[in-house]
C-alpha cells in the first residue's frame, strides 16, 4: 500500500490490562508505524472507576509504534454511545475515513493492510457502507464477501455512508415493522437484534451500533467482510457484558486474510452459513445465548 493511511479511532474506559493488549497488537501491523490513532478517554462514572480511568491514560501515554497517538480525555463520563458516536464524527470530518477499534479488540498483523485496501478500493461505491475485520468462526467462507448487515468490532466507515446514521431508535424500529422486515433484520430470528434495538429505547441499553445496524440495513446498504477473522475480542472474559458465547469467539488472531474484490451484493450462501452457525445451541444454553446476543452491540453496557 502507497497512499496514506487511514486513521484509527480507539476508544477506551477503565480497562488498562486490556487496552495495553490491545495497543501491543496493532503496533504490531506493518502500517502501524504510518498510522495515526486518536483514543477518545471517557471519564468515570464516579469515585470508583477513577483509579482505573487514571491507568487507562497512563497506558495511553506510554504507547509507542504509530505515526502518531493523540488523547482526547474526557473529563465527565460520555458512555461508549455518545463517545463512539461524537468520536467517529470528529475523526470523519477531519480525514473523511475511519478504522473504528475499542479497547478490547485484539487485530492480526494484517489487519490495517486489510482495512486500509477495503476502505480505499470501496471509497466510491455508495453500495458499502463498512469494511469489517471480524468475522464469526464460520468455515468456508469466501475470501471476502458482502452481508446486507454492520458490525462493530474493528470496522471502517467513510464520511458519505456515516452520514446515514439515524440515532432515533424508535424511528428506525417503526420502519422496520412497517416493511415487516424485522426477522430479516434478525437474521431469519438466529439473532435478537429487535429485541435489542427495543431495549435501546427503553433505556435498558444505549448501544450505538444497533442503531448503525439498523440505519444502514433500511438503507439497503452492504458490509464487506472476510473469510476469516482479522479481530478477537477478548473482552468475553467477563470484565464487559459479553458472556462467554462460544458462536462468537473468532479464536487466537492468527488465521491470514488477504483482501479480494467482492462484488457489491449479499451472498446468499455466506449468509445461510452465518445464520446456521448462529442458530446452533445446546439444551439450557439457549436463554444464556439469547440474553449474549443482546447485548453484542451493546458494549456500552460494561461495569
Amino acid at each position: 500500500m502507497t497512499g496514506p493511511c487511514a486513521p484509527v479511532a480507539l476508544f477506551a474506559y477503565n480497562r488498562p490490562r486490556h487496552l495495553a493488549r490491545t495497543l501491543r497488537a496493532l503496533a504490531a501491523n506493518p502500517l502501524a508505524a504510518r498510522t495515526p490513532v486518536v483514543a477518545y478517554a471517557d471519564g468515570p462514572r464516579g469515585p470508583a472507576d477513577e483509579a482505573a480511568v487514571g491507568e487507562v491514560r497512563a497506558v495511553l501515554a506510554r504507547a509507542r509504534g504509530f505515526a502518531s497517538l493523540r488523547v482526547v480525555p474526557c473529563e465527565a463520563n460520555l458512555g461508549l454511545a455518545r463517545n463512539i458516536i461524537a468520536g467517529v464524527g470528529e475523526t470523519l470530518a477531519a480525514h473523511g475515513r475511519v478504522i473504528v477499534l475499542e479497547d478490547d479488540l485484539l487485530t492480526t498483523p494484517g489487519f490495517l493492510e486489510f482495512m486500509n485496501r477495503a476502505l480505499d478500493a470501496y471509497q466510491d461505491e455508495e453500495r458499502v457502507a463498512a469494511v469489517h475485520g471480524y468475522v464469526l468462526p464460520v468455515p468456508g467462507l469466501p475470501e471476502t464477501f458482502m452481508l446486507r448487515m454492520t458490525d462493530c468490532w474493528g470496522w471502517g466507515t467513510w464520511s458519505r455512508a456515516w452520514k446515514l446514521f439515524e440515532p432515533d431508535g424508535a424511528g428506525l424500529l417503526a420502519r422496520l415493522r412497517a416493511a415487516g422486515l424485522t426477522r430479516t433484520f434478525d437474521l431469519d430470528g438466529a439473532q435478537h437484534y429487535t429485541a435489542m434495538l427495543e431495549d435501546q429505547i427503553a433505556g435498558r441499553n444505549d448501544s450505538w451500533a444497533v442503531r448503525w445496524y439498523a440505519s444502514t440495513f433500511l438503507a439497503g446498504r452492504l458490509g464487506l467482510y472476510p473469510g476469516r477473522s482479522l479481530v478477537r475480542n477478548i473482552g468475553l472474559d467477563g470484565s464487559g457484558t459479553h458472556g462467554a458465547d462460544t458462536r462468537l469467539d473468532a479464536g487466537p488472531c492468527v488465521a491470514p486474510a488477504r483482501f479480494v474484490m467482492a462484488q457489491p451484493r449479499e451472498d446468499a450462501a455466506a449468509r445461510k452459513a452465518i445464520v446456521r452457525h448462529l442458530g446452533r445451541s445446546r439444551p439450557g444454553l439457549l436463554r444464556r445465548l439469547r440474553a449474549a446476543a443482546r447485548r453484542l452491540l451493546a458494549p456500552e453496557a460494561r461495569p
